[in-house]
């Protein structure tokens, strides 16, 4: 079960969860081994190398390697979790997580770090706005976007005890707290965060923060707002998303990622899938490329800040 915080100031790290997570991890199973491609300053995974030196693998700056050498691992009985920028975690490594991972019937877990705005100074090539939809077209791989650090941290664990491709991105730094430490989820099922009548906001990750002050802001102007954080984008919850559909005037999708393949185009697919003629509104990015600048600057850039939400939806 969940219960929302009331402080929703920037938490922790991201990536300080994580380590934490795996080093809470290692300490129970000594066949949790973390694999990093060269990033360890970034990630804080030299902090495992450091702490775990026999469950750390540094592989260089060979992404698809690492994936080789992850799935080997699993054969073999380990718990391998790898990490890398978004876009290296993913497009880069496509074949590999396909091939050596899904259809060999590994077991992986990913942690695609800064996507989409979180990019930040490191650039258009280090953005992924659409790594959601890549491995959304693989069979059985689990995706999940973390709201904050409370989320990561049960993710994390989670994953560790399932088998399979298990995907999680997340901002490497700190973002606004969304949950209560203590809060347990649900793989596969949304978290009903708000209700409301006429409006339905689905979003996940860190604009799960953006969506509540979104709902806010639109109530004081009179609209009844609901909003849901689907953290798990693969496997959707088409039954909570039909349920809490029921009487809405419109629905609106909120996600750091491209408007086509995502969440948006999950939602999207529930609707066409289910003959319902509910008005959608994707809010993302739609045929561009990252670019350098602060994440506080291309957030806004890319229309994803409270403010350039509301003014998106002002047509509601």
């Amino acid at each position: 079960m969940f219960t929302l915080t009331e402080d929703h100031s920037v938490g922790k790290e991201l990536r300080v969860t994580v380590v934490d997570a795996l080093k809470e991890l290692m300490t129970e199973n000594q066949k949790i081994v973390a694999l990093d491609a060269d990033l360890g300053g970034a990630s804080g995974w030299t902090s495992i190398a450091k702490d775990y030196p026999n469950n750390f693998i540094n592989v260089g700056i060979a992404e698809a390697n690492m994936v080789g050498v992850a799935a080997g691992l699993s054969l073999t009985g380990y718990t391998p979790f790898i990490h890398t920028f978004g876009p290296f975690a993913t497009r880069r490594v496509l074949d590999q997580i396909y091939l050596s991972g899904a259809y060999a019937d590994n077991t992986i877990t990913i942690f695609g770090s800064d996507p989409g705005f979180a990019a930040g100074h490191n650039g258009g090539t280090h953005t992924t706005w659409e790594d959601v939809a890549l491995l959304r077209s693989i069979p059985n791989v689990v995706i999940c976007d973390a709201a904050d650090e409370v989320q990561m941290d049960w993710i994390i664990k989670t994953f560790s005890k399932r088998k399979g491709i298990h995907y999680v991105r997340g901002n490497r730094k700190g973002v606004k707290n969304v949950y209560a430490p203590g809060s347990t989820f649900e793989i596969g099922k949304g978290n009903l965060l708000k209700e409301g009548q006429e409006i339905l906001i689905v979003a996940a990750g860190q604009l799960v923060s953006e969506a509540l002050e979104v709902a806010k802001t639109l109530e004081t102007k009179g609209s009844s707002v609901e909003v849901i954080d689907m953290f798990t984008i693969k496997p959707l919850d088409k039954e909570l998303l039909l349920e809490r559909l029921v009487g809405k005037k419109t629905v609106v999708t909120i996600e750091n990622h491209s408007i086509t393949g995502g969440l948006g185009s999950a939602v999207a697919e529930v609707l066409a899938d289910n003959g319902l003629a509910v008005p959608l509104t994707r809010i993302g990015v739609d045929e561009r490329f990252g670019q350098v600048g602060t994440p506080d600057f291309l957030q806004a850039e890319f229309g994803l800040t409270t403010e350039t939400i509301l003014a998106q939806l002002k047509s509601l």
